[in-house]
């Protein structure tokens, strides 16, 4: 495992730096634009799954389980659309420390070939 972790740093240490040229658009009006935010959500989800979300979070409800698959559904879809292959669930845990989870939308099936893979039971604990 130690040899495939130095393999890894030696790779990154001969990758060529990538210039990135900053957008036409303004900072306002690319601000959030890689937020999944209600505007991604109503774009992305079925009507009924977006309104069973709200109404959950408005009430302080917990999520269905069938309603948690269908967010992680349409957040893969426009994550994936937009080029991402990982995700960080960022948290702040009762430690008062903050904390990360790194995972990736892919997973190895039973043979070994990579599979999308993100389930709501990713989002709901």
């Amino acid at each position: 495992m130690a040899i495939l972790r130095f393999k890894a740093l030696e790779l990154l240490d001969h990758r060529r730096v990538v210039t990135v040229k900053p957008g036409k658009a303004g900072r306002a009006e690319s601000f959030g634009q890689n937020v999944f935010n209600l505007d991604a959500m109503r774009a992305n989800m079925s009507g009924a799954y977006f309104k069973k979300l709200q109404a959950a979070t408005k009430q302080g409800l917990p999520v269905e389980h069938s309603v948690a698959d269908g967010v992680a559904l349409a957040m893969k879809t426009w994550a994936m659309a937009k080029g991402a292959t990982h995700y960080t669930h960022w948290f702040q845990p009762l430690t008062g420390a903050t904390a990360e989870k790194h995972d990736s939308f892919f997973d190895l099936s039973s043979d070994g070939r990579p599979i999308e893979n993100f389930k709501g039971s990713a989002l709901v604990q």
